[in-house]
């Protein structure tokens, strides 16, 4: 399978990666990788850019080195109530929003405070994501929170940095697996996400890959496959004025 979008990517901004925007771009130009969201921390992340990096992301251009380019953020849900920290104003002017809980942002709680964390940030119209949920430091209700993605048109990510155990979040393969499973079961839309925080990661998913082979997961739930099918799905949510599809 093909994969030619990656919807989850850092630059030196977010304060712990390690290239800036154009290495990603250029790194995602020459290896196959046609649509490139820059999705850097939201402020609440020790070391985060400032929330004028975010409201200055109109000045880049849209195509650069022949990648289409999303502004986007991976905001913190920062309570239970699903807030993110990104104001409405911003959140409103986002190419593409993942909505994910970090330790550092906020205490794991419950898992059903978890669960209706995630459920509460599905029901903000500005997110199109719900980041990394196989996260062993945040149990949740798995069924609940793809039947909610079906709900509110939100897509889970398969998160490719959280399933090695040598990962970012090691002990996430099993929920992710159950996660995919249920989202096959309920026909939920996944997006792949690298995760990257340096350029070299950037469009490598074979342990996403490998996870979705083993539960089967049709191609048509996967949006990375296709350029067209993560653009639409934001112009239908009135995203991406500017560009035109065929």
């Amino acid at each position: 399978m093909n994969y030619v979008i990656d919807t989850h990517t850092h630059t030196v901004a977010s304060g712990h990666a390690y290239n800036t925007l154009l290495e990603n771009i250029k790194y995602a130009s020459d290896n196959g990788i046609e649509v490139l969201a820059a999705t850097d921390h939201g402020p609440k992340m020790p070391g985060g850019p400032h929330i004028f990096y975010f409201s200055n992301l109109k000045v880049l251009p849209r195509q650069i080195y022949g990648v289409t380019l999303l502004k986007g953020c991976e905001a913190n849900i920062i309570d239970f109530n699903g807030n993110l920290d990104i104001p409405d104003r911003l959140q409103k002017k986002m190419d593409i929003i993942i909505a994910s809980l970090h330790d550092v942002c906020i205490e794991p709680g419950s898992r059903e405070k978890n669960t209706n964390a995630l459920i509460a940030a599905m029901k903000n119209p500005y997110v199109d994501i719900i980041g990394h949920c196989g996260n062993p430091a945040f149990p949740i209700y798995e069924e609940e929170v793809v039947k909610a993605a079906k709900e509110y048109k939100v897509l889970i990510e398969i998160n490719n940095s959280s399933l090695p155990e040598s990962g970012s979040r090691a002990g996430s393969l099993e929920t992710c697996k159950k996660v995919a499973r249920l989202c096959r079961e309920y026909g939920v839309s996944i997006t792949i996400g690298s995760d990257a925080h340096s350029c070299f990661q950037i469009g490598k998913f074979e342990h996403a890959h490998k996870l979705l082979m083993e539960v089967e997961m049709p191609e048509e739930l996967i949006m990375n496959t296709k350029s067209g099918k993560i653009l639409r799905y934001l112009k239908n949510k009135g995203k991406l004025e500017d560009l035109q599809l065929d």
